[in-house]
């Protein structure tokens, strides 16, 4: 159990340092117009926007760390980069882009990836600090 809750806050956390702080990277230059730490409240709760996704980031943190979590070297730390970019850009542009009705752009999938790799990385450095 207690892998569950270190791997939920590893993946929260890295939501909020590393998915976060790249995309604040990102909007300073212009390269995209969405700034991070989004406050802005989601359906049906009100919760703040950056809240909802570092929790759905933790729930990807339980989910990456069982995946990589027995790699060594190299080996675990490209698993993790893979894992994290492909698995939360998928579910983000074939299953949430769709039931929020929004526009697809082929550009947000190189930035989703890279965005979400950076998570991934961020999820087992954390894990590291922590376990």
């Amino acid at each position: 159990m207690a892998i569950i809750l270190k791997s939920f806050l590893s993946g929260f956390l890295s939501t909020l340092i590393f998915h976060q702080g790249f995309l604040g990277i990102l909007f300073a230059v212009g390269v995209t117009p969405k700034p991070p730490f989004n406050m802005s409240p989601t359906e049906p709760f009100g919760i703040p926007s950056v809240i909802s996704l570092a929790l759905f980031g933790g729930l990807w943190g339980i989910i990456i760390w069982q995946l990589v979590r027995k790699s060594v070297g190299k080996r675990h730390w490209i698993k993790s980069i893979a894992f994290g970019a492909i698995g939360p850009t998928a579910v983000a542009f074939l299953v949430v882009l769709p039931l929020k009705g929004m526009d697809f752009q082929p550009i947000f999938i190189v930035m989703g990836l890279i965005i979400n790799g950076l998570w991934g990385f961020g999820n087992s450095l954390i894990m590291r600090f922590i376990k």
